[in-house]
This record gives C-alpha cells, sequence and structure tokens, in this order.
C-alpha cells in the first residue's frame, strides 16, 4: 500500500492498490498492520459518515486536549476538496493549509493527525463522506476556523454563491482567535 508524505509532517496520503477487472474492483481501505509499517500507529475507535450535496462546505473543525482526533479520511462516492490546517504550535508548518481531492474514482485516503483543522467542500452533485476517528467526539472540546479566514487564504473551488455552510460555520473565529489544538 502505497504512501506519500507531504510537505507537511505526519500528514500522509495513502493510495490503495486496487485489483479491477470486468466484474467491478476490490481494495483494502484499511489494514492497521500496514499502517503501523508506514509509521501510522493509530488506533481507530469509530467510523462517522457524511452525505452533502454540491456547494456543502463542513469545517474547519478540531477537538483540543485530550480529546483531540486523528482522522482518516476518503470519499466513497463523488468528489470533495478536502482541507487541514496545521495547528501545532512546535511545527514548522503552523498555520499552513493542505488540500487534496478525494474522490470515489481515485479512492485516494488522507491520513490526519491530531492537532489539525479539518473540512471539505462537495464538487459533485452529491458525496458520500467517510472517515475514521482515534478519539470520541466531546462537544465541550470542539474548536474552529472559518473557513474563508484572510491568513489561510483557501481556495475551496467553488464561487461564494454556491457554498453551502451551517449556522455554526459561519461563526467560527479567525486563524488568530482559535482556541489551541493541543
Amino acid at each position: 500500500m502505497p504512501f506519500i508524505k507531504t510537505e507537511i509532517e505526519d500528514l500522509i496520503i495513502f493510495e490503495p492498490q486496487i485489483w479491477e477487472d470486468d466484474r467491478g474492483y476490490f481494495y483494502e481501505s484499511f489494514n492497521e498492520a500496514t499502517f503501523k509499517t508506514a509509521g501510522i500507529k493509530t488506533h481507530f475507535v469509530q467510523d462517522n459518515q457524511a452525505k452533502s450535496s454540491y456547494g456543502v462546505l463542513r469545517g474547519l473543525h478540531y477537538q483540543v486536549g485530550s480529546h483531540a482526533q486523528a482522522k482518516l479520511v476518503r470519499v466513497i462516492s463523488g468528489e470533495v476538496l478536502d482541507v487541514v490546517v496545521d495547528l501545532r504550535p512546535s511545527s514548522k508548518t503552523y498555520g499552513k493549509s493542505f488540500s487534496i481531492l478525494l474522490s470515489a474514482i481515485n479512492k485516494k485516503q488522507l491520513f490526519v493527525p491530531r492537532g489539525f483543522a479539518h473540512g471539505y467542500a462537495v464538487l459533485s452533485e452529491t458525496a458520500e463522506f467517510f472517515y475514521k476517528c482515534d478519539n470520541f467526539y466531546n462537544k465541550e472540546a470542539e474548536g474552529g476556523l472559518i473557513y474563508n479566514d484572510e491568513h489561510l487564504a483557501i481556495d475551496w473551488k467553488l464561487d461564494q454563491k454556491d457554498i453551502s455552510l451551517s449556522e455554526k460555520d459561519r461563526v467560527q473565529p479567525a486563524f488568530g482567535d482559535h482556541k489551541p489544538a493541543l
């Protein structure tokens, strides 16, 4: 299973080997032993799945302190722009964002370690987004960043008029005003 390091330390792209024939395809989306061999020693405790329509932007979210979460994210149907922001104060890439196109076609996955804000924007008619977490959600430990923060300058690949946000995501703080992630 190929793992590709990104320019942000510990943020890793996983491109599974896919076996295809006239009947369809098969691939192994997760194997704990293989991930450990690649240096990802995360024990996942929860799976989550969301379906959204074109223009839905979810994020940027994170959990703080002992409730921080590492995630392994992928798309089951459709296509999204997946975005993370490094919130680890001691990291040389603190405040930097990274984005990747995840789709049912490319089957790429992104391992997001603890200490990152995470979000995604749906670029197809609909998309089903699936992710594993290594810690349980805790409402009191949630944090977020406003999606259109000038410091982050994220290109979500959507026209502003097409972006659909939850009320919570409309009022997230700017990068300089966020809770510490760790």
